[in-house]
């Protein structure tokens, strides 16, 4: 899959998404751990997350984005933006 987002110049989905959370969560002066605690997650998803590593669910996507304070499809979006920069 990340071959095939290559190809088109693109991010994957799974690194756009790690991009913008670990960027909101770096906006509300979160540590990974703080997050984790929080959301329920554990440390090592949340880093497997940002860094691209895992894809999240729908239900985890809608409580990181409670933990955060940030509507889903807010997160949805930057996702959407980060995926095509490059």
């Amino acid at each position: 899959m990340a071959e095939h987002a290559a190809r088109r110049g693109t991010v994957s989905p799974e690194a756009a998404f790690g991009r913008v959370l670990k960027s909101i969560r770096n906006r509300r002066e979160l540590s990974q751990d703080e997050l984790a605690a929080r959301s329920g997650y554990h440390r090592t998803y949340i880093g497997q997350l940002e860094r691209g590593e895992k894809s999240p669910s729908l239900r985890t996507l809608f409580d990181l984005a409670s933990t955060l304070d940030v509507a889903p499809s807010a997160i949805v979006r930057k996702v959407e933006l980060a995926a095509r920069a490059r």
